[in-house]
């Protein structure tokens, strides 16, 4: 009974760790934003958006790809495809008003298409493979 009683208890703290370091988060705001390595994920986890490189290139992008698919990262949207970024040492990605996607060097790599102006700029990615920014 006491060995069952501890396998339980062992199971259970398991799966609340597991938990806890598999969180993520589907927003990038002004106060938190993401470096290379650290990723967006969508709410039901369908789509993950982060810095990645194409199979056999030192190059980084910034995109969005179906999280769940293995062994191939299928990028459904990139950023900065015409200007991939080669300072590898210390990528952040951040979000700004009026609502722009910037790196480290405070370099636009995607903004808004609007002119509304927006207080509390925050990027959520939606499980439609959407980024959009909401105040």
């Amino acid at each position: 009974m006491e060995t069952s009683f501890f396998l339980l208890f062992l199971l259970s703290f398991y799966s609340t760790i597991h938990e806890i370091s598999t969180t993520s988060t589907d927003v990038i705001t002004t106060n938190q934003y993401i470096i290379d390595g650290e990723t967006v994920v969508s709410s039901l986890g369908t789509f993950e958006m982060g810095f990645f490189s194409p199979k056999g290139s030192s190059k980084r992008y910034i995109g969005i790809w179906y999280k769940q698919i293995l062994p191939m990262q299928i990028v459904v949207w990139d950023t900065n495809r015409e200007k991939p970024l080669t300072n590898t040492s210390s990528f952040i990605l951040k979000v700004t008003k009026p609502g722009a996607l910037l790196t480290d060097k405070n370099e636009i790599i995607w903004s808004t298409n609007t002119s509304r102006s927006v207080q509390n700029p925050v990027a959520l990615l939606l499980d439609s493979n959407n980024l959009v920014v909401k105040d």
